[in-house]
């Protein structure tokens, strides 16, 4: 059995590298990104290390946004040849990687996932609408006891969850999740922090008048201690909920579906909507409030330099790791409807360059 190399939270400044690549054959892929998709990639690389005649990937987990840093550094061996995200690349981020040489990217979509908030099961039970989440995390919220007004903005006032409803436990907001470098945190104050936002009068005017605030106010989190940078590792965030029963965590739902014997998921509503408990089917069919895609990126330039690249992507988007009953299924992946792992597969076998809308 070869030996399955792997990394957790490596943070690397890019370095310099040329091309192509130095005297010194790289054998092993090197994976970066997201700490969501890392034990995806991981169990991929396993298994492709093990069943292919190509050594096992290096895989670190170092959050989409630090990963897509390292992987637009530049081409070369110092320079990662795949990186998977929790979210999809940005438009600054492609042209970060151009500027570097990296102009010829694939992008691959491998599944979906659901960000979830939960807490320890000797936790109070909750019931939460995007609402309420902008109200609890959000750094600007309207005035107490008003519908909003973009001039009606103040520092976040709000300290327990029962003064933002009276349907909401009496309890301190008290609230871990990952850093702003986390796909998962991006993908968060997308979907929820400004979808709470949007319930609030004047909102849509600001998006068409001034994107820039509107954007400001609807995605920026407090600041001031109850909304806690818990680091890149989902576990570790697990860890901390578990010993405490007045924190929430959020986090992907892969860490609840492997943690459902201590932790209780809370249901999330859109507005109006209903609630919503974070499930398979209701994160696969797009129901569930906040659920979101997971990509990965790889260099062109790359593929058929380093071995295997094109195979490992193949891999991981295999029907025996993605289909109906596939090994990462049982990690907690929501795999793609039929249509569109058909399309990731034309996107992986033809190495179809990275389009952005």
């Amino acid at each position: 059995m070869k030996r399955f190399v792997f990394a957790v939270v490596l943070m690397l400044a890019p370095c310099p590298g040329l091309w192509p690549f130095a005297a010194q054959a790289q054998d092993n892929i090197r994976v970066v990104g997201s700490s969501t998709v890392f034990p995806f990639a991981t169990a991929a690389a396993e298994e492709f290390g093990n069943t292919s005649p190509f050594k096992t990937p290096i895989v670190e987990a170092t959050g989409t946004g630090g990963g897509l840093k390292l992987f637009c550094g530049g081409i070369g061996t110092n320079h990662p040849d795949v990186v998977n995200a929790s979210r999809r690349i940005k438009k600054a981020e492609v042209d970060v990687c151009s500027a570097n040489g990296v102009t010829d990217i694939v992008e691959v979509k491998i599944g979906f996932d659901g960000i979830v908030l939960a807490a320890s099961k000797d936790a109070p039970s909750m019931r939460l609408r995007l609402r309420d989440l902008y109200l609890a995390l959000a750094a600007q919220v309207p005035v107490p006891g008003t519908d909003g007004g973009v001039g009606n903005l103040v520092e976040n006032p709000y300290r327990r969850w029962s003064e933002i409803n009276p349907n909401l436990p009496n309890v301190e907001i008290s609230v871990l999740g990952p850093p702003p470098t986390s796909g998962t945190r991006d993908a968060f104050n997308e979907i929820a922090i400004e979808g709470g936002c949007r319930t609030f009068e004047g909102m849509h005017a600001l998006e068409q008048s001034d994107p820039s605030r509107f954007f400001a106010l609807c995605r920026s989190v407090r600041e001031d201690g109850l909304y806690i940078e818990a680091g890149e590792n989902d576990n570790l965030i697990v860890q901390k909920i578990v010993g405490n029963s007045g924190a929430i965590g959020i986090f992907g739902y892969s860490f609840l579906s492997q943690n459902a014997d201590i932790l209780q998921s809370y249901s999330i509503s859109k507005s109006g909507g209903p609630f919503l408990q974070p499930t398979f089917d209701a994160i696969a069919d797009g129901s569930y409030p906040i659920s979101r895609s997971l990509f990965l990126y790889a260099k062109k330039a790359h593929i058929g330099v380093v071995p295997g690249i094109q195979e490992f992507i193949r891999e991981f988007i295999s029907e025996r790791a993605s289909g109906d009953f596939g090994y990462l299924l049982d990690r907690g992946l929501i795999p793609l409807s039929r249509d569109e792992l058909k399309a990731s597969l034309n996107a992986a076998n033809n190495l179809i360059g990275l389009e952005l809308n």
